[in-house]
């Protein structure tokens, strides 16, 4: 399964950034986040996404 991650603005929340990933990778990208106070939105890939 792919996943689409948003990542989002300190300030408002609204959407920067956008990559799509494999289940393998969501972790590491979480706890990436996690330890910076990155803001983040993960939701299933279509399948059109890339």
């Amino acid at each position: 399964m792919r996943f689409e991650i948003l990542r989002l603005d300190d300030i408002d929340g609204t959407p920067v950034d956008r990559t799509v990933v494999d289940a393998a990778s969501v972790n590491g990208i979480v706890r990436q986040a996690a330890s910076i106070g990155q803001r983040i939105w993960i939701r299933p890939a279509d399948s059109t996404a890339s």
